[in-house]
């Protein structure tokens, strides 16, 4: 029995070769690409990131990754955010009061967190949404976040599963589920078993 091939979009940004490790371990084959196709027509999308929001939007679009993104989904072929990657999927985000588009799949604005501590560095809880297929045995685990940016809120639209997290009394969006759609605030690569496990529920999705 063959593999899935998971492509990690190579657009500039990112923990490329931890994302891509980290996928090998679930049993898959990762494919470090920059070709549209190739992350068109690989069985899963991991899109990483890390850096301002802006820089990566313009990363992304530099490959075609905001159109592969949105082709994926409309035929529901999944695909995997991770942070700034998991920011890129919201309308917009606002740093330094700059506002940038952004992939534009789910609503919402990516801004500053309002806590005191910044960023928020290290392991937190998160509380998991319900029926959660990315959470399933991991919904009391610890996961390791390093952001000061975050989707509050927004007018979500039915059927979106969203997780989310607090840190110095700032609730913000930690992972959503939606259609074909995941993505998560944190690194799971770098969360240790609780990652791995989450990183396993996503690929068993790759086969339905």
């Amino acid at each position: 029995m063959s593999r899935p091939v998971v492509a990690i979009l190579d657009y500039g940004s990112g923990n490329l070769h931890s994302a891509s490790r980290a996928i090998e371990a679930r049993g898959c084959e990762a494919v470090l690409t920059s070709d549209a196709d190739a992350a068109f027509a690989a069985d899963g999308l991991v899109v990483p990131g890390v850096g301002a929001f802006a820089a990566c939007l313009d990363g992304l679009r530099a490959v075609g990754g905001p159109d592969v993104i949105r082709r994926r989904l409309a035929s529901g072929r999944p695909v995997l955010g991770i942070c700034v990657g998991h920011q890129a999927m919201f309308a917009a985000g606002i740093e330094h009061g700059i506002e940038a588009p952004g992939v534009g799949v789910l609503p919402g604005t990516v801004d500053q967190l309002t806590s005191v501590r910044l960023p928020h560095m290290g392991w937190n809880t998160v509380v998991a949404a319900p029926g959660s297929v990315l959470f399933d045995g991991v919904q009391d685990e610890r996961f390791y976040f390093v952001h000061s940016y975050a989707v509050h809120e927004a007018n979500w639209p039915d059927g979106v599963r969203l997780t989310w997290c607090e840190h110095g009394g700032d609730r913000f969006v930690a992972a959503v589920e939606y259609g074909s759609l995941s993505s998560t605030q944190f690194h799971p690569e770098k969360s240790g078993d609780a990652g791995a496990r989450l990183l396993r529920n996503w690929v068993a999705t790759l086969a339905g």
